[in-house]
C-alpha cells in the first residue's frame, strides 16, 4: 500500500485518533487527524485526503452538517464512526452524502476492509462492462446476471435494484436512496416495496458456494451488496 494514500481522521477523543493511526499506518496509509469538525474542514482543504473517517459525536457540529458542507466542494469518500444506536442518525448522515459507517467498537480488519472499498470507489479505474464479485457476475451490456455460472432471470425492477447495489458495492445504500433511484422521488416512504423485492432477489441470487447471502440487510437503514476482495 502506497504511503501516498492520505486518510484524515476527525474525532474528539485522542485515544480513538491514536487507535486509528495504529490500525492504518502499518498498512502504509499517511494519516492526519483533527479533534473538531471545523479543524477537520480546514485540514481537508490543506491535507487533501483520499478518505475521511468522521466521528459523529463531535462537539462543534453535527455529522450530517459536516458531510453536507464537505459535499459542497468535495466527493472524497467519508466513513462515519458512531457509538449511537439510533438508525435515524446513521440514515441522516448517509443521506447527507457519507459513503459508509462503522459502529464502535470495531475491529481493525473491518476498518481496513471499509477503507479499501472506499478507495476503490474513489479510484474506480476504467469503467467495466462486467461486474464480478465471488459467484455473481453482471454483464451490463447484455443485461445478463449469472450466479455460479448459471443465468438468473430477474424482473426489470429486480435488475435495477441489483445494478444500483453493484454500483455501490461494499457500501450501504439507504432505503431512501434506493426508493428514489428505482421508483422515483414520490415513493420514498414506500419501504414495503423493498422487503418484498429484496426477499425475491436474495432467493434468486443464492449460491451454494457462499455461507451468507450476497445482499446484507442493514436493519433500519438499507442494504449492502457484499464483495469479495
Amino acid at each position: 500500500m502506497s504511503n501516498e494514500i492520505k486518510i484524515l481522521v476527525i474525532d474528539d477523543e485522542p485515544a480513538i485518533r491514536k487507535l486509528l493511526r495504529v490500525c492504518l499506518e502499518p498498512d502504509g496509509y499517511h494519516v492526519s487527524d483533527a479533534p473538531t469538525a471545523n479543524d477537520g474542514l480546514r485540514e481537508a482543504i490543506s491535507f487533501k485526503p483520499e478518505v475521511i473517517i468522521l466521528d459523529l459525536g463531535l462537539p462543534d457540529m453535527s455529522g450530517d452538517e459536516f458531510v453536507r458542507r464537505i459535499r459542497e466542494w468535495s466527493s472524497t469518500p467519508i466513513i462515519v464512526l458512531t457509538v449511537r444506536d439510533s438508525d435515524a442518525d446513521k440514515v441522516a448522515v448517509l443521506d447527507a452524502g457519507a459513503d459508509d459507517y462503522l459502529t464502535k467498537p470495531f475491529s481493525a480488519a473491518e476498518l481496513l476492509a471499509r477503507v479499501r472499498v472506499a478507495l476503490r470507489h474513489a479510484h474506480p479505474g476504467e469503467e467495466s462492462a462486467i461486474f464480478v464479485s465471488g459467484p455473481l457476475e453482471i454483464d451490463y451490456a447484455a443485461r445478463i446476471v449469472t450466479v455460479d455460472d448459471k443465468i438468473v432471470h430477474l424482473t426489470a425492477t429486480e435488475y435495477s435494484l441489483l445494478r444500483l447495489l453493484a454500483r455501490h458495492a461494499g457500501r450501504v445504500v439507504t432505503h431512501t436512496q434506493i426508493l428514489r433511484e428505482v421508483w422515483g422521488p414520490t415513493a420514498v416512504e414506500q419501504r414495503q416495496y423493498l422487503r418484498v423485492y429484496f426477499g425475491q432477489l436474495r432467493k434468486k441470487l443464492s449460491s451454494k458456494s457462499l455461507r451468507e447471502d450476497l445482499i446484507a440487510t442493514e436493519p433500519g437503514i438499507g442494504y449492502r451488496l457484499l464483495t469479495s476482495d
